[in-house]
């Protein structure tokens, strides 16, 4: 709760803390003493107020604020013994022997309520004013990590706009040099794939419907420029298109389908499926593996499991594997964590 230590205040001096002095004869004193009472009561909540305010935060600051939040400390001390010390009147002698040896026979029953009442105040506000500052720690740390992997996440998905640049204009140029009747839509489908790049990829999270198009349209890229070695089956089946995605995720993988599963002379499928039901998002490709080298070819699956434990740390399932001749790989995620 936002305003937890507040309320915990607003309990302490309200209810507690009257309580609290009520447990002593304070009403009593209150007919004889009405000045006295009243500036005990002013200096224990100024102290609770100075220390939740000024002192406590002061000792997670630098080292003279820390220097000066333990001469408060002191002085709050030292002014409470002034209080304590003043003579409001002298106790009759007991009369009646009770055979117990007082260890402060000289400290009157007001001074020990003014000592407890204060040590009580003083433990509160330290309590809560720890507890504060504890969870205000924690949420800059908190703060600074998500901003840590926020810009993370953003300098990933900017490695994956040229890694993606280059290998489809390098597609494009080979099928215009050789004058395919594939050039002109594949660079249609590429200028539409560019325009989604500088608009929806800048976003942390897109609908799953759009994400699942870009993949169609860049099966539909890549395909264009394939021979009839090579057969690719996509599958897709989505209940709820609204669910949202980080952009640019899954493309890696398939691009990488389409780097390593490809010959022109030696048949090969490459099969990619992507299903979600009841928030359950499970994404898989195989393909043959071909000893291509391609510039760059490790960096987009890096940066692809490095999102994943970024956004996904504790609801997602990776596996890539390479089955004989075959590569497999098989995302699930928990979209609706």
């Amino acid at each position: 709760m936002k305003n937890l230590t507040l309320y915990i205040d607003i309990v302490f001096c309200v209810i507690v803390l009257p309580i609290m002095a009520l447990i002593f004869p304070v009403e009593r004193w209150f007919h004889s003493f009405q000045w006295y009472v009243i500036s005990v009561g002013v200096w224990l909540y100024s102290v609770y107020l100075v220390n939740r305010i000024v002192t406590v935060p002061f000792l997670f600051r630098d080292r003279r604020r820390r220097l000066a939040a333990v001469a408060l400390i002191v002085l709050s001390v030292i002014v409470t013994y002034i209080l304590a010390s003043i003579r409001l009147y002298t106790p009759k002698p007991n009369i009646f022997d009770t055979g117990i040896t007082r260890i402060f026979p000289s400290v009157t029953h007001y001074q020990q309520t003014v000592w407890a009442l204060f040590v009580i105040v003083e433990t509160f506000s330290f309590a809560v004013g720890l507890l504060t500052q504890t969870n205000k720690q924690r949420a800059r740390r908190r703060a600074v990590e998500a901003e840590r992997d926020r810009a993370e996440i953003q300098l990933y998905k900017a490695q994956i706009k040229p890694h993606f640049m280059f290998n489809t204009l390098n597609s494009l140029y080979g099928l215009f040099l050789t004058k395919n009747d594939n050039a002109l839509p594949s660079l249609e489908r590429f200028i539409s794939m560019t325009r989604y790049l500088h608009t929806m990829a800048c976003l942390d999270l897109v609908p799953l419907a759009d994400e699942v198009d870009y993949i169609r349209q860049f099966v539909g890229l890549q395909s264009l420029r394939l021979n009839e070695m090579t057969s690719v089956e996509l599958d897709i089946d989505i209940d709820d298109e609204s669910l949202m995605v980080p952009p640019m995720l899954l493309v890696t993988f398939v691009e990488n389908c389409f780097k390593h599963g490809v010959s022109p002379v030696e048949k090969s499928v490459i099969r990619i499926s992507i299903a979600e039901k009841e928030g359950k998002f499970v994404f898989a490709t195989s393909n043959r593996i071909f000893p291509v080298r391609h510039i760059g070819e490790h960096m987009g699956i890096a940066n692809c499991r490095k999102r994943l434990d970024i956004l996904y740390p504790d609801s997602h399932r990776l596996e890539a594997e390479a089955d004989g001749n075959v590569y497999k790989v098989k995302l699930q995620i928990d979209l609706s964590r």
